[in-house]
């Protein structure tokens, strides 16, 4: 009988997540013999002398690939048989490689119970870890994943250690930060005055957080500062820390009991919090705790996630726990770099973090995840691409300027970084860099093409002309468009309206745009409509102070002598003037149409933001929180004027903020005028909808920016276009705001290559 042997390349997220392994079972099960090793572009395998058909192998490879594995694909050729005799897992491949790594995961089920078994040798080791769990994306400098490319090459292991990486059926084979008491990383607590070193003791660590202490605790992706949640004095040294009196702390709860005890849990909410990838999940408060989220309806929860995590949170139910950045900075991944301004202690150890990342934050809206950000758990996830859009061209992105990420492109997918901040700060632009010289050492990429935002003045762009490749710009709200299709794997040719609602992105008209309805392809796109263009006095501070755009809005609907506005009594005289006459005579007030300004200002005018915001959104998620709690006994709008004169078609809001200041008159709550607004930008997208379906035969809505991070109107805009007929596609494992933005860039990218050919 002639027997067969065959050649099989899985690529996807397969390496350091137990897949090798897994494949050696299965094989083994299946009476093949051969090999199963890395290799550069994935987990080659070769087969021969099975009992069971090529299918049914690939078909099992594919049911029972470990928790963590993500096939991509399967390609196989038959080749000619070597005579093997028994299976075995090879050594890896050097070869230049494009794999996909997984990404930093919670600690399991079996390390959990063994690091709380008292006969177990982890038993409360803080690093424990096996290939269903723990480092990855942090701890990695170079492809194929061995340990001798991470920061764990420095821990040799001891014989018990060595034992189980070694054996094919333990879960800790090939488990490349396997580690123990005896041979792996260990705690050190450092008083962050003096420098001393006072205790190796956890307990040591515990005592100091309920004492009040403000202590660094190094985790996977950088330090978090941690205080005890339920200490006011705790919380308020941690603010003055920080310089932070407003913007929401994220905590850390023990367990699903405590989080019941603080926040509303759906179901969904609560598969996100237990989930792998641990991310901060923002619930629905259910009490108060004084000083974490102040102004805000709901509050930032995650679980443990480290083994760490989980020994401090046995006798602390509920901890603070705040990424360990200066105001605007990158977290911090080094000792040496958290001194006593910062903490009082530090809770450290000897293992290097390769790549620092923040944890993910994410809202759950009609059942599906909503990012704020994407970071740890879901970094570097990859993103393919259809079919039709695919290049041989390997592609950089750079996103924008603010809340940056960087996308790459190779042979199909989309890797997109962490978040990495403001560019604007030089400590985040040097993370940027970081962070893409470890991509392109970490995917063997080389980029031919760059794109950038079409603003000349951003630090990425500025780094995309630098570059000296073939350098595409494109618009930002353009860009913010394409990104959901390339996620829900959109081909080309489908026509649709991108309702793109933020801050400000340029214009091709040297505008500061915002809220915007474009009708677009990949190819491009034809401004439909668009927020009518106001003053935006002081540029940039008017973003950082709500009453300005306010002024701006009273004086466009009554003109200079508007109605007394019990909000502005506490902006001094003379500053409203100066404001006033700039407005008038166009002095350092460019014009703009931008959504999250619209929030700014009714915002304010209510009277729930501040005269200057401390955190960017904070005048429209308090706006949010108030609409949250309202209840309308019928449906209520605010009126506004749509200009069609001429295309674009112009969204004027003037109507709108008479009849606000009128309700503030006559004493209807803040909570009900919040509400009707959000229920009005519903109605105007609503109808831009059914104006682009008339027009253009549009069928599909794409939502996104940085303004749909608010769950009414995200929630209400998904259910009211669905049931009138529209096909609607928002971000799920991408953020609507700028980090999207250099996943749009790709898609574009790849559009324009493809076209040309």
């Amino acid at each position: 009988m002639n027997q067969k042997a065959f050649r099989l390349i899985v690529r996807g997220t397969v390496q350091g997540v137990g897949f090798r392994p897994f494949v050696y079972r299965l094989a083994t099960s299946l009476g093949f013999s051969g090999y199963v090793r890395n290799v550069g572009e994935g987990v080659e395998i070769f087969l021969e002398n099975g009992q069971h058909s090529l299918n049914n192998f690939i078909k099992k490879l594919k049911t029972g690939a470990p928790p963590l594995a993500r096939i991509e694909s399967i390609g196989w050729i038959e080749v000619k048989p070597r005579g093997l005799k028994d299976f075995s897992i090879d050594h890896s491949s050097q070869e230049e490689s494009f794999v996909f790594i997984s990404p930093d995961i919670s600690t399991c089920r079996d390390c959990l119970e063994e690091i709380n078994n008292p006969e177990e040798r982890r038993y409360q080791y803080p690093f424990t870890n096996c290939t269903n769990c723990g480092p990855r994306y942090t701890i990695v400098r170079a492809l194929p994943y061995d340990r001798a490319k991470t920061t764990m090459a420095s821990f040799k292991m001891c014989s018990a250690c060595r034992r189980e990486y070694l054996d094919p059926q333990d879960r800790r084979y090939h488990a490349q930060p396997i580690a123990c008491p005896e041979c792996g990383p260990k705690i050190k607590i450092i008083e962050a005055r003096t420098r001393k070193t006072i205790s190796s003791d956890l307990k040591e660590a515990i005592r100091l957080i309920k004492a009040g202490k403000i202590l660094a605790v190094k985790g996977l992706g950088g330090f978090h500062l941690v205080a005890d949640a339920t200490s006011s004095e705790a919380i308020k040294k941690l603010r003055r820390i920080k310089n932070r009196q407003t913007k929401p702390l994220a905590l850390m709860a023990r367990d699903l009991k405590v989080v019941e005890d603080l926040a509303l849990l759906s179901g969904v909410e609560k598969k996100w919090l237990t989930s792998p990838y641990r991310p901060i999940v923002l619930l629905k408060k259910k009490k108060e705790l004084p000083g974490i989220a102040p102004e805000l309806d709901s509050v930032g929860i995650m679980l443990p996630y480290t083994p760490l995590h989980h020994l401090l949170l046995q006798e602390i139910p509920l901890i603070v726990a705040t990424s360990s950045n200066l105001k605007d900075a990158p977290i911090i991944k080094d000792d040496r770099f958290i001194g006593p301004e910062l903490c009082d202690y530090l809770l450290t150890h000897n293992r290097e973090i390769a790549m620092r990342a923040d944890d993910s934050v994410m809202k759950i809206v009609n059942n599906r995840p909503l990012f704020f950000r994407r970071a740890r758990g879901f970094v570097p996830f990859p993103q393919s691409v259809p079919m039709e859009l695919q290049s041989s061209v390997q592609i950089l992105a750079v996103g924008g300027e603010l809340k940056n990420t960087i996308s790459i492109y190779k042979n199909g997918y989309i890797v997109t970084s962490q978040f990495l901040g403001d560019l604007d700060d030089y400590q985040n632009f040097c993370y940027f860099e970081e962070t893409l010289a470890h991509l392109k050492k970490l995917f063997s990429f080389k980029p031919e093409v760059v794109v950038s935002d079409l603003h000349p003045d951003f630090r990425s762009s500025r780094l995309a002309e630098e570059l000296k490749i073939t350098h595409f710009r494109v618009q930002h709200h353009f860009a913010h468009s394409l990104a959901p299709l390339v996620e829900h794997q959109v081909r080309p040719g489908l026509k649709f309206l991108g309702v793109s609602f933020d801050g400000f992105g340029y214009g091709p008209d040297g505008q500061a745009w915002g809220g915007e309805f474009l009708v677009a392809d990949y190819s491009g796109y034809q401004r439909l409509a668009h927020f009518d263009y106001l003053p935006l006095p002081g540029g940039d501070a008017a973003s950082k102070e709500p009453w300005r755009m306010a002024v701006s809005y009273l004086t466009k609907a009554f003109g200079r002598r508007f109605p007394e506005i019990r909000s502005l009594q506490s902006v001094p005289p003379g500053r409203l003037e100066m404001v006033v006459k700039m407005i008038e005579n166009r002095v350092n007030s460019p014009l703009t149409s931008s959504a999250g300004r619209l929030f700014d200002a009714v915002s304010f005018i209510c009277g729930l933001a501040p005269q200057r915001v401390e955190y960017e959104a904070e005048a429209p998620s308090r706006l949010e929180a108030a609409a949250s709690s309202a209840l309308l006994k019928r449906k209520q709008l605010y009126d506004y004027d749509l200009k069609t004169d001429f295309l674009p078609c112009r969204i004027d809001f003037s109507p709108a903020i008479s009849e606000i200041v009128f309700d503030l008159k006559k004493r209807v709550k803040k909570e009900t005028i919040a509400l009707k607004f959000h229920l009005t930008l519903v109605e105007v997208i609503n109808r831009m909808a059914l104006l682009a379906r008339k027009e253009y035969g549009i069928k599909t809505v794409v939502i996104t920016g940085g303004v749909f991070l608010n769950r009414i109107l995200t929630e209400n805009v998904e259910r009211s276009l669905k049931k009138n007929g529209f096909e609607v596609l928002r971000p799920v494992f991408y953020s609507p705001g700028d980090e999207s933005l250099s996943l749009g860039q790709i898609a574009y990218a790849l559009n324009r290559i493809k076209s040309s050919l």
